[in-house]
């Protein structure tokens, strides 16, 4: 079940498409924002609402990088495993992230504060090897920067 500021979020956007479906990602992306992410529930409720089905809903959130399916830390960092970044360090920066974190890829931190996901690109190549916090891209990493950079996130 939607809450009721989810609710009046996704119905003051629907005006803004010419069709309740065209509003999947944007009515996603409030529920994510409120709750962290879209549980089953959350997307039976969605469907409802849009008149899709739960399918539909589903397949639209699970072909999206930054819907989450199951619960996530507060902060999220995609680590790129492209060619590029791979090439240039990818693998040293992810053992270094898993040691400091003391989580695998895919894990969360025991204090809910950071999840660790992999990317296949984050369109950084020019800065390789590059990781995303939240929406904030980060390039050129070692091992050290790394450090530095999640000492900014809570």
């Amino acid at each position: 079940m939607l809450s009721d500021d989810e609710r009046a979020e996704i119905e003051a956007i629907l005006p803004h498409y010419a069709h309740r479906r065209s509003a999947a990602g944007t009515a996603m992306r409030i529920v994510q924002r409120h709750r962290g992410w879209l549980s089953d529930e959350a997307i039976a409720s969605l469907a409802e609402l849009l008149d899709m089905t739960v399918e539909e809903i589903d397949g639209r959130a699970t072909f999206a990088n930054m819907m989450f399916r199951q619960p996530v830390g507060r902060h999220v960092i995609l680590i790129c495993d492209s060619d590029c970044c791979y090439v240039m360090g990818y693998e040293r920066m992810r053992d270094h992230l898993t040691a400091s974190l003391g989580v695998e890829l895919g894990g969360t931190t025991a204090d809910g504060r950071f999840t660790l996901l992999p990317i296949v690109c984050l369109a950084q190549c020019d800065h390789a090897p590059a990781m995303q916090v939240d929406t904030d891209f980060h390039g050129d990493l070692t091992p050290e920067r790394i450090d530095e950079i999640l000492a900014r996130y809570d």
